[in-house]
């Protein structure tokens, strides 16, 4: 059977069917809207920035290491949606307990992450963009660039954060509370 076979046949065997509800739906659409349109936003602002640090490389390569930054923070809102998916994966669980308001209630808070993340994403690649070739034109305007990319990712996205810290204390709390009854 070999190595392969072998770890199959103990994930297969390990691994036990739980059948969720049809409000497990929404949940998992929750989940896979903050995962998708988080990416979806973070690989525009990528892209749009990466074209025009590409196009600034070869007159000006030294200016490179400073146009990195949209693209940074551009990655940052993968990690936004990464967090959410698993945050909100775990409070879906096997799916015992859990009925139709967490189940809208996890899909409203993957599409507030999703969207907003794709629309701090299309921020971030437009004013990257721009920014990135006006940097290498006249450096004084780094600082400008800078601020408007910060603006940019924290009126779009700090919805998303504050939303997911205020689902965090709000799950602990109810931990806690568990525990003590």
């Amino acid at each position: 059977m070999g190595l392969i076979g072998n770890m199959l046949s103990v994930i297969i065997a390990e691994q036990t069917v739980v059948q969720a509800g049809p409000e497990a739906f929404f949940g998992f659409f929750g989940v896979t809207s903050a995962l998708v349109f988080a990416n979806l936003g973070s690989a525009y602002g990528v892209a749009k920035s990466g074209v025009s640090i590409a196009g600034i490389a070869i007159p000006k390569p030294e200016a490179i290491m400073k146009s990195l930054v949209p693209v940074i923070m551009a990655g940052i809102l993968g990690i936004y949606g990464l967090i959410m998916s698993v945050v909100l994966i775990q409070r879906i669980g096997d799916g015992k307990g859990y009925d139709y308001k967490k189940g809208f209630s996890h899909f409203a808070s993957g599409l507030c992450c999703g969207l907003s993340s794709w629309a701090a994403g299309y921020a971030i690649g437009v004013a990257g963009a721009s920014g990135v070739r006006s940097n290498a034109r006249q450096p004084a305007i780094f600082v400008g660039l800078i601020l408007i990319l910060i603006l940019s990712l924290i009126h779009i996205s700090e919805p998303t954060r504050l939303g997911m810290i205020s689902y965090a204390v709000f799950c602990l709390k109810k931990k806690k509370k568990k525990k003590n009854k």
